[in-house]
């Protein structure tokens, strides 16, 4: 195994010295905006705060469908079969290059598919990877599974381009009137030049990241007896209750009833526009509950999973507090994310801007870490400006999709459902998350600024 870069173990060890718990850093983040919005939208403080408190349980809906990513997700995986299938493919993985190989493609391919689905199978996978190959780094392991999210959002699951894909007066208002007709995903998602970035970025994270794997004295791993669920030991029922419990007949009903919803969901609605956030969790559901066979040992699986949801319930109500502050116009009828936004908007010309689009939103992406929140907030800005700009609108989108995803890698928001299956902290991993972020950026900003040369 070649020895860690120098780079790459300064990363790795100023995160460990400086990144706090990820609750920390978002409370220093509410006061950091706190701070900046008063200025930026003339308002006073009294008013900054009551957007805030407004605004903290802005997010409900989305911390519980997080939660139950992380959940459902992982109670879905503890169900025997499904260990078998995880293991199967985790075998493949003989050595610590190739362990790191196997789990980024796959966090990459399946992010790519839907983000929901690729958190949690990439984190389950490493997790496995971690239990039978020897001698890997279990921190960056867990990087690397959380590292294919990078390209969710110019994938088939990305809010973006499936809401310019998507028809109603809601369009043309989110984008500040630039756009009134739908752009096909053939446009964005599949365009030769979104693909094209995805497949470097494919290719060559998954390389970069196992040549940063640390030398053998150096190598944090994890003892894999740790790594293994607690089988419970199931009695034979005796009791009508505990008979109950234990029916696989209700176990069945339910999933079968599940499972011809979801065919016929997907039959109305498609599966490019079907595929969410609620139908990926449904379907974790359903297969959770046929998979385990009885009632009560699905019961127990949710219970167990249950444990690491800890961080999302208590964050997101302060990244939801953010969000409102980042959105909030006050007297000067301009909000702090406007304001970056337009900054951006000013230095670009028609080359530059889908890179200075991409930057920007990569910043908002700090304190607007919702794909969707983050459309709202820049779309009415910086769609009209790349249409006056000769900038086609599908490549403006993309770009605001591209940043929103971009620094999720050193932002903990999104990491928390893998690491709470992991059992890791934010600063375990983010020191190697720091390199996909700087790949992954120039690939991006590279790849956009041919687009703006020949497009």
């Amino acid at each position: 195994m070649a020895k860690q870069s120098k780079f790459t173990k300064g990363c790795v060890n100023l995160v460990n010295r400086f990144l706090p718990d990820p609750f920390i850093f978002c409370v220093v983040l509410t006061i950091i905006v706190f701070i900046f919005a008063m200025p930026a939208t003339k308002s006073g403080p009294i008013a900054v705060l009551n957007a805030w408190g407004a605004g903290v349980w802005g997010l409900l809906a989305f911390s519980m469908q997080m939660a139950l990513v992380l959940v459902l997700g992982n109670a879905f995986a503890t169900a025997p079969a499904v260990k078998k299938v995880i293991s199967s493919i985790a075998s493949t993985a003989k050595t610590p290059f190739s362990a790191i190989i196997i789990v980024t493609a796959v966090s990459t391919l399946c992010c790519f598919l839907n983000w929901g689905f690729g958190l949690v199978v990439g984190a389950l996978l490493a997790k496995e990877v971690a239990r039978q190959c020897k001698g890997v780094d279990y921190r960056l392991l867990i990087a690397s599974a959380y590292s294919g999210f990078v390209v969710w959002h110019a994938g088939i699951s990305g809010s973006i381009p499936l809401a310019l894909n998507t028809a109603g007066a809601t369009l043309s208002s989110v984008t500040g009137g630039a756009v009134t007709e739908p752009i096909s995903t053939s446009q964005t998602i599949f365009a030769p030049w979104n693909l094209i970035m995805c497949l470097i970025i494919l290719v060559g994270i998954p390389l970069i990241l196992a040549k940063q794997h640390p030398a053998p004295e150096e190598t944090i791993t994890v003892d894999p007896a740790l790594l293994v669920e607690e089988t419970r030991v199931y009695k034979t029922p005796e009791t009508p209750a505990e008979k109950i419990e234990n029916s696989m007949v209700l176990s069945m009903v339910v999933g079968f009833a599940g499972v011809l919803f979801i065919v016929l969901y997907f039959i109305r609605a498609g599966v490019m526009n079907g595929l969410n956030l609620n139908t990926v969790n449904f379907i974790f559901l359903i297969l959770g509950i046929l998979f385990h066979k009885t009632p009560i040992r699905y019961v127990h699986a949710i219970t167990d999973s249950a444990k690491g949801a800890a961080g999302i319930i208590l964050q997101f109500p302060f990244y939801a507090g953010i969000q409102a502050l980042m959105v909030f116009s006050g007297a000067s009828g301009q909000s702090l994310a406007g304001v970056i936004s337009n900054f951006f908007v000013n230095i670009s010309n028609q080359v530059t801007f889908p890179i200075f689009t991409f930057l920007s939103a990569g910043i908002v992406n700090f304190f607007v870490p919702s794909g969707g929140g983050q459309w709202s907030v820049q779309g009415p800005i910086m769609m009209p400006a790349g249409l006056a700009l000769g900038v086609e609108p599908a490549i403006t989108g993309m770009a605001i999709a591209w940043g929103d995803a971009w620094t999720n890698m050193v932002q903990p928001f999104w990491a928390l459902p893998a690491l709470g299956i992991a059992g890791l902290s934010a600063r375990d991993i983010m020191g190697y998350c720091i390199i996909t972020l700087l790949f992954a950026g120039l690939v991006v900003c590279g790849g956009f600024l041919v687009v703006g040369l020949v497009l």
